[in-house]
């Protein structure tokens, strides 16, 4: 059987200032923005979702070397996915 991991234990271990933030607000921030810039489009549209994409990335850079590759291919993936949208609504 597997082993299911509790729902209040961080993804990666740290102290830092995100680890004290509810896992639920960062999550209804993240759509909320992301779903503000494709419904608004145009410049602004796009200026939010770089704003979501450069907050992926500063994540994605600092966490960098305690993630496995897979997890790494899987936020690139996702940083990609999200310029592009972002230049789309350009």
């Amino acid at each position: 059987m597997r082993r299911t991991r509790a729902t209040r234990t961080p993804l990666l271990a740290g102290s830092g200032p995100l680890a004290k933030v509810p896992a639920g607000l960062v999550f209804l921030l993240v759509i909320a923005l992301f779903t503000t810039g494709v419904l608004v489009g145009g410049p602004l549209g796009a200026l939010l979702l770089g704003v979501l994409a450069a907050g992926v990335a500063v994540l994605l850079a600092a966490t960098w070397r305690v993630l496995a590759p897979v997890q790494r291919v899987g936020r690139v993936v996702i940083l990609v996915l999200l310029v592009a949208i972002a230049l789309k609504v350009l």
